[in-house]
């Protein structure tokens, strides 16, 4: 399975401690992990993926290999920008964010809009007219998101 690991550039120890465990723990299942390639959150990710021997890709917005982090194993340019949010989530069977700005909202939706299952550790919560959308699962733990995730992913991935 290939999980999307979501979220910002810019955070906090406890935000990136979590991001480290969700990749260790889907390299520690032997899952994929895609994610925008750069810092934050991503980095984070990829740098408990790999330390757990996983396999990470980052879909890059330049048209600058360099700009991945030190942890992407298959690093691909794009060169689309933030257009690459769309292909991140295209590519994962279920996307798990963590924190996150607009470009992570802007992912969240695109999950939504293409039936992709979104889990949420300290994300964004979405409402439409004063009624919260449930359709986001929340977890608590990194641990409990992975779970949720790989669930999540096996269900639609029933033929």
């Amino acid at each position: 399975m290939i999980i999307g690991v979501i979220g910002g550039e810019d955070c906090d120890e406890t935000t990136l401690r979590d991001a480290e465990q969700v990749g260790r723990e889907l390299a520690l299942r032997g899952h994929v992990l895609v994610c925008g390639g750069r810092g934050g959150v991503m980095e984070a990710a990829c740098r408990g993926a790999r330390a757990e021997g996983g396999h990470t890709i980052g879909l890059l917005p330049g048209e600058d290999r360099s700009q991945a982090n030190a942890y992407v194993e298959f690093p691909i340019v794009t060169g689309v920008g933030r257009a690459r949010n769309l292909a991140i989530v295209l590519t994962s069977d279920a996307l798990i964010a963590i924190d996150g700005a607009y470009g992570t909202l802007s992912e969240i939706a695109f999950a939504h809009q293409y039936g992709k299952p979104v889990v949420g550790l300290r994300t964004w919560t979405l409402s439409l007219a004063g009624v919260e959308d449930q359709t986001m699962l929340r977890a608590s733990t990194p641990v409990e998101a992975v779970e949720m995730a790989v669930q999540a992913a096996q269900k639609t991935l029933v033929p």
